[in-house]
């Protein structure tokens, strides 16, 4: 069968009536909502027999048809448009065959660019991206805008249009799964914060996943990158360039911090936005985020004030460095978004007290022996549990003091009694949470559980 020519020019949902939809999660749902309320006949896959939001498909949408269970069984040979969801590997065989069949396959991201008329900010890394995407909502919030947050965060984005939502610019977190499927990206200014090894059981080298985040710049008017990243330099072909970093700024395009008047201050070139110490986020890392996202706001010449009191007031982001509890000169530390070597490497990095640290869980293909270059003589013990907890310990053998441990309320119990006093017990997995927990969320809620069950048998 010979499949319907896609023509760039015009948007998808005007080019094609039918459309097959991959994934029936919350993204695949918006699909859904968003194709039929436009229009298209739609069919639904999904691998699993019985995806959480099948009844709810049926009970509002019963014309959709769809087909649950193995991808094996099923050919797409007839299919002109495919919305894959992210969590789908365009590796998937039956992905592979429609696409040598000139199927057009995109994700929820390109069809929301393709009709969005706004002014986007579009941010994505491998750490800090949620953290940065609140930031500068929050700051453009304090500046009177109305502002969609939304993409990897908050709702998926096609509901904003589906449900014409008022917005006067929006700010996208995009996932490298999302941006697979994304042809451009025209926003006003797109960063890249950072890149370090993650989901290596999706991408066959770091390379490809290198590239797969770099897509966020096609289109871009303004790119914002890390100042001393020279390979995401090397792959940014954006005209306008801005830069972020812990360093001064040698000019206006550079955003930094500078020791001056006992005190330091971030700046941009040689204008100073706030002092470092009124930045209410643990770490310099979270500095880094701040000044990046002065930088993605840049262009709009917003009055300096809403933007520095939105910084001053932003607490920043469950199970991202969060202090569940200090009590006894022991601060606990969730962190368990830390689902990667990189994340973790950070938090490390950026913390001077001893620490006690819990880690472990799904190592999704990564390189554990990275950590090694993070370890200080200040990381006093390392706590392991979960999946790869063997793995981890192999990796760094003889750098630190190694113990194993079942579940989490016996890693908080051995950390508590390791624990002396002005020490800091950190839960930074390094992993993701699927072996033991439903999602990182889950993860830490548990370690928050278990520090004040600690707490309280303490008091007892």
């Amino acid at each position: 069968m010979t499949l319907q020519a896609y023509n760039p020019q015009q948007a998808l949902t005007d080019q094609y009536r039918t459309a097959t939809v991959i994934g029936l999660g919350v993204t695949g749902f918006s699909v859904v909502r968003y194709l039929r309320e436009r229009g298209l006949s739609v069919t639904v896959l999904d691998s699993r027999n019985t995806p959480p939001l099948a009844d709810e498909l049926t009970k509002r949408y019963p014309e959709v048809a769809a087909v649950f269970g193995a991808f094996e069984a099923v050919n797409l040979q007839d299919a002109s448009l495919i919305v894959a969801s992210p969590g789908v590997a365009l590796k998937e065989p039956m992905l592979l065959a429609a696409k040598r069949e000139g199927a057009h396959i995109v994700g929820d991201v390109e069809l929301f660019l393709q009709e969005n008329i706004k002014p986007v900010i579009a941010i994505t890394g491998s750490n800090g991206k949620s953290t940065v995407t609140t930031l500068v909502g929050e700051m453009l919030k304090a500046s009177k805008m109305n502002v969609l947050v939304a993409g990897n965060i908050g709702h998926p984005v096609l509901d904003a249009l589906t449900d014409k939502a008022h917005y006067d610019i929006a700010v996208l977190e995009l996932s490298s799964f999302q941006l697979e499927t994304t042809s451009q990206v025209p926003a006003e200014a797109s960063a890249i914060l950072n890149i370090s090894a993650d989901h290596m059981d999706r991408y066959d080298s770091v390379g490809d996943y290198v590239l797969a985040k770099a897509r966020i710049m096609r289109g871009a008017r303004r790119a914002v990158l890390p100042r001393h990243d020279e390979q995401l330099k090397q792959i940014t072909n954006v005209s306008e360039l801005l830069n972020f970093d812990l360093d001064e700024p040698a000019n206006d395009a550079e955003f930094g911090v500078v020791r001056a008047s006992n005190n330091r201050w971030l700046m941009k070139g040689s204008q100073r936005l706030m002092k470092l110490r009124d930045v209410p986020l643990a770490g310099l890392h979270n500095v880094k985020n701040v000044l990046s996202a002065f930088a993605l706001v840049d262009f709009l010449a917003l009055p300096l004030p809403p933007l520095v009191d939105a910084v001053k007031s932003f607490s920043g982001l469950p199970h991202r460095m969060q202090t569940v509890l200090s009590d006894n000169g022991v601060i606990w530390v969730n962190d368990s978004k830390a689902t990667n070597v990189g994340a973790t490497s950070t938090a490390l990095r950026n913390l001077e007290s001893p620490v006690v640290w819990i880690a472990g869980g799904q190592g999704k293909g990564a390189d554990f022996s990275e950590l090694a270059s993070a370890i200080t003589g200040n990381i006093k013990l390392l706590i392991l549990m979960g999946e790869d907890a063997e793995l981890i310990e192999q990796s760094l053998e003889g750098t630190l003091p190694i113990m194993r441990v079942p579940d989490m309320q016996s890693a908080v119990n051995l950390a508590g009694e390791h624990a002396q006093e002005n020490s800091v017990v950190l839960l930074s997995p390094a992993c993701a949470s699927f072996d033991m927990f439903t999602s990182f969320e889950q993860r830490g809620d548990v370690f928050a559980d278990c520090v004040y069950a600690w707490q309280k048998r303490g008091q007892l």
